[in-house]
């Protein structure tokens, strides 16, 4: 199933870039061809945006025991989708977040570079920390009996996936509103999309947990995203197309190392259950 969303994410991607210009026409009827066409391009986008999200839910999930990582991940998708639709209901009060708030050297600083600010500091430091831990902190954090790690719960790993939510979701909804006029249609795909999130949410979460190598790449994409939010606080647009074509090509490679690595490996051998001649 990985495969086959890494072979989907090209198509995306160039879906999500060819949305028609009549849909973004205020006076298009709602659920026209041009609205229709509209939807599976943003559909298209949302599933692509919500990646991040998903392998950031992934990471912390595995935290927690074994038997309540899927509940974890449940939960976090279901967040991601809430707040995506409250902002949605809440339009005129998101983009006003684009409005400069204040000044500071002489550059107006909005609430969208605040909360984009804030995310992407706390993505960096959050994939720091589990990328030390992964190195250095192996004897220090015993395994909890259920799996997971001793230490973790629950209403701390949902706490931190409501923070990066609020974010990512900010992000997706001022993209949707660029392309369609219709709040309907801007839910039905975010709708839409978490359905896709949820089928692959499990089988990426036991991927990245049965390949260490694979863990510290989705950290290093964490990291990688986070300096793109906290770029584009600081007013410096960095088009998503490069990182996303980055984090592609790097997972390919790997999964070319990871065959690689199969093939070389040994094969057991059984032992020979013939009796030795005296």
């Amino acid at each position: 199933m990985i495969e086959t969303l890494i072979g989907l994410w090209p198509g995306l991607l160039a879906l999500a870039e060819t949305a028609p210009a009549a849909a973004t026409d205020p006076a298009a009827p709602l659920w026209s061809v041009a609205s229709l066409i509209s939807l599976a391009t943003l559909a298209s986008l949302e599933i692509v945006l919500g990646i991040d999200n998903v392998i950031f839910i992934a990471i912390l999930s595995s935290r927690l025991p074994k038997d309540q990582q899927p509940r974890a991940r449940r939960l976090g998708i279901s967040m991601a989708v809430f707040s995506r639709l409250a902002l949605l209901l809440g339009i005129s009060w998101v983009m006003g977040l684009t409005r400069p708030l204040f000044a500071l050297m002489g550059q107006g600083i909005s609430g969208k570079q605040l909360i984009l600010l804030l995310g992407g500091l706390f993505l960096i430091g959050k994939a720091t920390y589990e990328i030390h831990d992964k190195l250095e902190g192996e004897d220090e954090n015993e395994h909890a009996p259920g799996g997971g790690r001793a230490g973790a719960t629950m209403t701390g790993v949902v706490a931190q996936i409501m923070l990066i939510d609020i974010v990512f979701s900010l992000d997706s909804v001022i993209t949707a509103v660029g392309m369609t006029p219709h709040v309907p249609i801007m839910m039905v795909a975010v709708v839409l999309a978490a359905a896709v999130m949820l089928v692959f949410a499990g089988p990426i979460s036991s991927f990245v947990q049965q390949h260490p190598t694979m863990k510290m790449l989705a950290l290093a994409f964490l990291i990688l995203i986070g300096v793109m939010l906290v770029g584009e606080a600081f007013g410096q647009h960095i088009d998503k197309g490069y990182i996303y074509f980055a984090m592609a090509f790097s997972l390919l490679v790997e999964l070319l190392n990871m065959r690689l690595r199969k093939k070389r490996a040994p094969v057991a051998l059984h032992h020979s259950s013939m009796p030795t001649q005296s």
